[in-house]
């Protein structure tokens, strides 16, 4: 029996458009790349050969258009789980829900999604400068705990590990460990990125362990990350978004996987902010493979 959605629970503006993202079914095409920042949804169309739809709508912004033949649309999200919550809930609603009738369609819809972001290298192989492909997404956001399903999605035995290893304090949420697709993972990693275990942080600041003025609950939370291994898997990075990315997607039945570039490696304590022309190779790899 087909579900129906009640108006509190999907938000429909008046012209058609989805609430937050502002966007209209048709202006969605099945191939999404996803960026934090707004400003990398432009330079990501630059390399368009056609742009059919430029909308904004508070933080997010969707530009839809064509390379080499595929329709591809790019969705700047802005910072965090909390707006993937939104905008993978969105795009799965543009795909799957008539906005007329609010029912379920009939045909399931599946959306490829990959994100391109920034990271903090966790590992000597990790270097400034490397793309890091998420075979595994470990989530201390907590966003998946909300969901029915979370279990049989997710990479218990690790998340059991991993719990044990760090000593996991219960005033945290409880960390998830989301696979994402095996598929797209091999297709977008190529033979030129790492195939990595990323954690997705709740803040940049005290989550990713770096202490500022205030000092940090768990000062040895790093150290304890950098250290653990599961089955010949390590944790190779940090980052803000992919495993609600990940874990959402698997739940709906839609195909995700984030990429990195390395801006920053915590073991040796370097940065290089200056990473346009690094950030324009990632960018054009994706879309050559997507």
């Amino acid at each position: 029996m087909k579900r129906y959605f009640a108006p509190s629970e999907l938000l429909i503006e008046p012209n058609g458009a989805i609430y937050h993202l502002g966007v209209k079914p048709e202006q969605l095409a099945s191939k999404i790349i996803l960026v934090g920042d707004p400003n990398r949804v432009p330079k990501v169309a630059a390399f368009f050969d056609t742009q059919e739809c430029d909308v904004s709508a508070r933080e997010f912004r969707t530009i839809t258009g064509t390379y080499k033949g595929k329709r591809i649309s790019v969705v700047g999200t802005g910072i965090g789980c909390d707006n993937i919550d939104i905008v993978v809930n969105e795009l799965d609603a543009l795909a799957n829900i008539d906005f007329v009738t609010r029912y379920e369609k009939e045909e399931f819809r599946q959306l490829e999604m990959v994100r391109i972001g920034t990271c903090g290298g966790l590992q000597e192989y990790t270097p400034i400068g490397s793309f890091i492909c998420s075979r595994k997404s470990i989530g201390f956001d907590g966003l998946l705990n909300f969901y029915a399903g979370r279990n049989e999605v997710c990479d218990l035995e690790f998340e059991e590990a991993f719990k044990k290893h760090l000593d996991w304090s219960p005033l945290l949420c409880a960390p998830y460990t989301i696979p994402n697709d095996a598929e797209l993972v091999e297709r977008i990693a190529g033979d030129n990125m790492v195939r990595g275990v990323t954690i997705s942080c709740g803040g940049f600041f005290g989550p990713q362990g770096r202490q500022l003025r205030v000092p940090l609950a768990f000062p040895r939370q790093n150290e304890l990350v950098e250290s653990f291994e599961f089955e010949g898997q390590q944790v190779t990075n940090f980052e803000m978004e992919g495993s609600a990315l990940a874990g959402l997607s698997a739940l709906m039945g839609h195909k995700a996987v984030t990429v990195c570039l390395v801006i920053a490696n915590r073991r040796a304590k370097e940065a290089n902010v200056d990473y346009n022309a690094k950030m324009k190779e990632l960018i054009q790899t994706v879309l050559d493979r997507i």
